[in-house]
């Protein structure tokens, strides 16, 4: 086993029914962009009917037909917002949480403690989240996961990870490892996964290997170390 192998997103995902959410972070093969990927995918009515919007900045997740929501509380979130030189990135409400919990003077870590795994038994879906700390020309970034001990949802199981940024490598976090009656959570680190430069292949390629009935929506951005400007791509399914 090559346990620094660095893998084609796409042929992680490709044939995977069911990846749930998931986050990418890292920087481009020739070192000059700090790379942001999230995507959501839904298997209920309730879940597929929603979009990306963009509003100052912000990422939010929005109802595609406000009239066939049944429970916005967890579908319905900020899920990529900056803050200060941070730039913050989770599959729900808790993206508000590290952002406030920054202001006040909190690690990223420590603004999670206050948060566990979604209240959706059986599948208890973990909290996903992501923080990019850019610093003298260059970042640093950190992923979190939250999850169940166990299958009745006793106890919240804490892991975090710090990285620095390596060119051409990125990690790759998602909510649930395949399809499944509950749906199995993710296991281990973050995958290895390869960060090329150009974002039209790397977003293209993203979507593509996504199961078609359940993927939803994406966004990939690309931020210049140089300048702090940024290029991105959204992708709604539903139009």
């Amino acid at each position: 086993m090559d346990i620094y192998k660095v893998n084609d997103i796409a042929k992680l995902i490709e044939g995977n029914s069911y990846v749930g959410r998931g986050i990418v972070i890292g920087r481009s093969a020739d070192g000059k962009k700090a790379v942001t990927a999230y995507f959501i995918m839904g298997r209920s009515l309730n879940s597929r009917n929603r979009i990306f919007t963009l509003k100052d900045g912000v990422l939010y997740t929005e109802p595609f037909d406000a009239s066939k929501v049944q429970d916005p509380s967890l579908i319905i979130y900020a899920a990529l917002r900056e803050n200060e030189n941070r730039l913050i990135v989770t599959n729900g409400d808790q993206t508000d949480t590290i952002n406030e919990g920054l202001k006040a003077g909190l690690t990223f870590e420590q603004a999670l403690e206050s948060r566990a795994f979604e209240p959706d038994a059986p599948n208890f879906t973990p909290r996903i989240s992501g923080m990019l700390t850019f610093e003298n020309g260059g970042f640093t970034y950190r992923m979190s996961i939250l999850k169940s001990i166990d299958a009745e949802g006793s106890a919240c199981a804490r892991y975090a990870f710090a990285y620095p940024a390596v060119p051409g490598l990125g990690h790759f976090i998602h909510t649930y490892v395949c399809d499944g009656n509950p749906i199995p959570t993710f296991q281990g680190e973050p995958e290895r996964v390869e960060i090329p430069d150009d974002i039209g292949a790397f977003t293209d390629a993203l979507w593509a290997a996504l199961d078609a009935d359940n993927k939803i929506s994406l966004y990939v951005r690309y931020t210049d170390l140089a300048d702090g400007t940024f290029e991105d791509r959204l992708i709604n399914k539903n139009k």
